[in-house]
């Protein structure tokens, strides 16, 4: 289970750091969170894409 959480969560941010802005780092990580885990997925990969900063 701990390997599971651990994989999800890793994905979750390589696929919210995805994209030129906020907006589009929130999109890219709701929909690599609803693929993951379904609808809490979505809204943690969301989440997380958009506090993601870029630099």
């Amino acid at each position: 289970m701990l390997v599971r959480i651990m994989i999800v969560t890793g994905s979750l941010i390589g696929l919210a750091a995805c994209g030129t802005g906020a907006t589009e780092r929130a999109a890219t990580g709701g929909l690599g969170g609803a693929v993951i885990a379904g609808p809490a997925g979505a809204v943690v990969g969301g989440t997380v894409g958009a506090a993601t900063s870029e630099e």
